[in-house]
């Protein structure tokens, strides 16, 4: 399975437009969003991929971004959301707390813990739970970026978006 992996697009519209299009590219099975959409606006850019995702620190109209959600058959999952796919255990949390992070990671509970919030791209083992964070898929002057996880491999790749 491949799982397309963003966080923190900000309102950045033409970087979430050239995300979906990288993920309907490469036929991803779903969409994992760690948070920080910002603008309801946002979401109806994923219509055609199954979109899941957990609120950021800076999601402000929380009501409107699940209606929106919800026109695209996608799930708003709160703050935190724990998903099964392929057999794995996924955390996904924006990452708002780092300690709290760490220990979603430190805990062992999860194959992969999915966190955004800090902008910066991480692919990282942690005993045997593998720490991704995509970066920032608004870039804020510096690389935008998104993530593919193939959950066969736990193989990620990240893609750079346009600046």
């Amino acid at each position: 399975m491949l799982i397309g992996v963003l966080s923190d697009s900000h309102d950045h519209i033409p970087h979430t437009k050239e995300a979906v299009t990288v993920f309907k590219r490469q036929s991803v099975d779903v969409v994992l969003h760690a948070g920080d959409f910002c603008s309801p606006f946002m979401v109806p850019l994923f219509e055609g991929l199954t979109l899941k995702g957990v609120f950021g620190n800076n999601d402000g109209d929380q009501y409107l971004l699940m209606k929106k959600f919800a026109t695209i058959k996608g799930e708003v999952l709160g703050t935190f959301a724990k998903i099964q796919f392929d057999g794995l255990s996924i955390a996904l949390y924006h990452g708002t707390d780092a300690p709290v992070t760490q220990a979603l990671i430190d805990s062992g509970n999860f194959d992969v813990v999915i966190s955004g919030h800090t902008h910066e791209r991480r692919n990282e083992k942690v005993g045997a739970t593998l720490a991704l964070n995509p970066g920032t898929a608004h870039g804020f002057g510096r690389e935008a970026s998104i993530a593919l996880l193939d959950t066969d491999t736990l193989e990620v790749n990240f893609h750079l978006l346009s600046q």
